[in-house]
């Protein structure tokens, strides 16, 4: 496996535990829908939560949360309407960002931010 799709399965796994930490529920992981990927779907208090998780091993061209872009918030909602409607969700949604610094010693530095996007 290439060493950033390595880098960004970590990530994930992280924001997996992290949130497992928390008391979210995880319903699905990297779900699909055409061209579009959400990293992680989960629940808590009733709400439905669409996660998409950043992983870098530097801040130097920006924290990893700065990768979230327009383009990829509207590919993640796309594929959140797919999956509401798949399973006929009908309560509140919520959009949020995990990001993941993971350093060369294997420590790592997680954020979550919360209602991070619409």
């Amino acid at each position: 496996m290439a060493a950033h799709l390595e880098l960004g399965k970590r990530g994930e796994d992280i924001a997996v535990e992290f949130l497992e930490l928390k008391g979210y529920e995880i319903i699905e992981r990297n779900w699909r829908y055409r061209r579009a990927e959400i990293d992680i779907i989960a629940r808590l208090d009733g709400k439905l939560i669409f996660t998409e998780v950043k992983t870098r091993s530097s801040d130097i061209f920006g924290t990893p949360e700065e990768f979230v872009t327009h383009w990829k918030q509207d590919l993640v909602a796309r594929a959140a309407g797919a999956y509401i409607l798949k399973v006929q969700h009908d309560w509140m949604i919520r959009y949020d960002v995990i990001s993941v610094l993971y350093f060369p010693d294997g420590t790592h530095r997680i954020e979550h931010f919360e209602d991070a996007f619409f």
